[in-house]
């Protein structure tokens, strides 16, 4: 701590729902395309118990829930055997660490191309229209992802199936419980938001009628898992992959709400300022406390926080926790390097964020050297 520091708001307890956590600060899920042919593999052990402490919760990386559900080359998945075994190893060095670890339940969507696909077909979605812009809002690589194919009425309950399987799977795996990817423009955020759902049935449509999947899914595994194992990641502001939502604070608190009646542990909210995956605009006309206020649960907020902003939102109410995505990924010691409150962090590579080697970019990431505070 600096001189005059008394408290650091973001390495206080907090009592989330039966979990003790001894800090505030999560690691965010992290896509590092380092799981070979979407099976997890040994070095990920090493990588997430790097960034273990006693007590701390961690989010892992998006887990395709079924053979339709990936969109990038390298990424896990949890709905098979040999994935739920592979898991296992890793679950186990987070839980030797003392760490909390949930994993997070993932379907691409549209956001898909037809080499991830069974026999080449196309990737599915609420609708059949193709991406105008990919993740990091660039129109020339959409043209690489084909047009949909939208999912019939009756198809939707098997893909809801899925999920709640896949929930069962990292169970199995001993993950202390699960997050459900509802954000970053894939497949449930795709019926979410009105600038892509272009459905007449009773999944598109109005607020409520969008909103029905997604719920749909959260309510199949909280039953099958329980509800206090259970949180959820949103975007309502965000256009990435091309999904964007007229009404952002409406959809954002008509989810918070529902998601109150159904119980679950926490809602995870990227900030409205991350205009991009990457970049954040200094300005928004958009605040996540509307919909802060309306959840009942633990409340995470995520959006390119250093140190003294993460303490703010903690501080202030704004949040409960504060999840970390580049800055954790580049600094596995990140809550002794805020507990220091040191100058020295290393710098995020964006050039090995999703490359598929072993080591490089994932777990050479070095450790702070001098302790001395500042």
């Amino acid at each position: 701590m600096r001189k005059g520091e008394t408290t650091v708001p973001l390495l206080t307890p907090y009592k989330m729902g039966n979990f003790n956590l001894s800090h505030r600060i999560v690691l965010a899920p992290l896509t590092r395309s380092r799981s070979y042919n979407f099976v997890p593999q040994p070095h990920a052990v090493l990588y997430y118990s790097q960034r273990t402490t006693k007590a701390a919760f961690l989010i892992g990386e998006a887990s395709g829930v079924s053979p339709t559900a990936q969109g990038y080359p390298n990424t896990p998945g949890i709905w098979t055997r040999e994935q739920v075994d592979a898991w296992k190893p890793i679950v186990k060095g987070v839980h030797e660490k003392g760490g909390i670890f949930f994993c997070q339940l993932w379907h691409a969507g549209r956001v898909s191309k037809h080499e991830f696909q069974a026999q080449g077909k196309p990737p599915i979605s609420c609708t059949d229209k193709r991406l105008r812009k990919d993740i990091a809002n660039n129109a020339a690589a959409a043209h690489e992802y084909p047009p949909p194919r939208r999912l019939s009425t009756d198809e939707i309950p098997m893909i809801v199936n899925d999920f709640k399987i896949a929930a069962m799977n990292a169970m199995e795996a001993g993950f202390d419980g699960v997050e459900i990817h509802g954000a970053n423009g894939y497949l449930l955020d795709q019926f979410l938001k009105d600038k892509v759902n272009d459905r007449d049935d009773q999944y598109g449509g109005s607020l409520e009628n969008r909103c029905r999947f997604p719920l749909e899914v959260v309510k199949a595994v909280a039953d099958e898992i329980g509800a206090d194992k259970v949180g959820v990641r949103l975007s309502p502001f965000a256009d990435y992959n091309d999904c964007e939502d007229s009404d952002p604070q409406g959809l954002g608190i008509y989810m918070a709400e529902s998601l109150n009646q159904l119980g679950i542990l926490y809602c995870h909210m990227i900030e409205p300022r991350m205009v991009t995956q990457f970049n954040k605009s200094n300005t928004t006309k958009w605040s996540l406390m509307p919909i802060r206020k309306a959840f009942k649960g633990t409340f995470i907020v995520a959006g390119g926080y250093d140190r003294s902003e993460g303490n703010s939102a903690i501080a202030s109410g704004a949040a409960d926790l504060v999840a970390y995505g580049r800055l954790f990924l580049a600094n596995p010691d990140l809550p002794k390097r805020f507990e220091l409150n040191v100058d020295d962090y290393n710098h995020p590579d964006p050039t090995t964020f999703y490359s598929h080697h072993p080591v490089i970019g994932y777990t050479d990431y070095p450790f702070l050297q001098n302790t001395t505070t500042n």
